[in-house]
């Protein structure tokens, strides 16, 4: 396990997004990226999409809060030896959630090595 604190690890989610190449970023619509602690129910969960994937909008889309995207602090930290380790952890997190954002499910994720 690894501990680099509140502020460091929002860093490291930071980094994780500005290697991100800009069209991806500026292709994402409606979606806010949070940090927490843990989910409160699934406590080894590292990171979780909330919303409506771009490819099910619809016409009548609007009006609504962002989507989210969430990382779990605890658990990446938990799940990571060193500070290296957590820094790729989070990238592929922050990978993975985003392209459920953009509508690429579990089983190609898992087949595209994002899993």
């Amino acid at each position: 396990m690894t501990d680099v604190g509140p502020e460091r690890f929002e860093e490291l989610v930071g980094e994780a997004l500005d290697e991100l190449p800009p069209e991806l970023l500026r292709a994402m619509d409606n979606v806010v990226v949070l940090v927490e602690a843990r989910h409160p129910e699934e406590p080894d969960l590292l990171g979780l999409y909330d919303g409506v994937a771009l490819t099910e909008r619809t016409s009548d889309y609007g009006g609504v809060l962002p989507d989210r995207i969430t990382l779990y602090r605890d658990a990446l930290q938990e799940s990571c030896a060193d500070e290296d380790e957590l820094r790729d952890e989070v990238a592929v997190t922050v990978v993975h959630e985003i392209a459920h954002h953009f509508g690429i499910d579990e089983e190609t994720l898992h087949r595209l090595g994002w899993g």
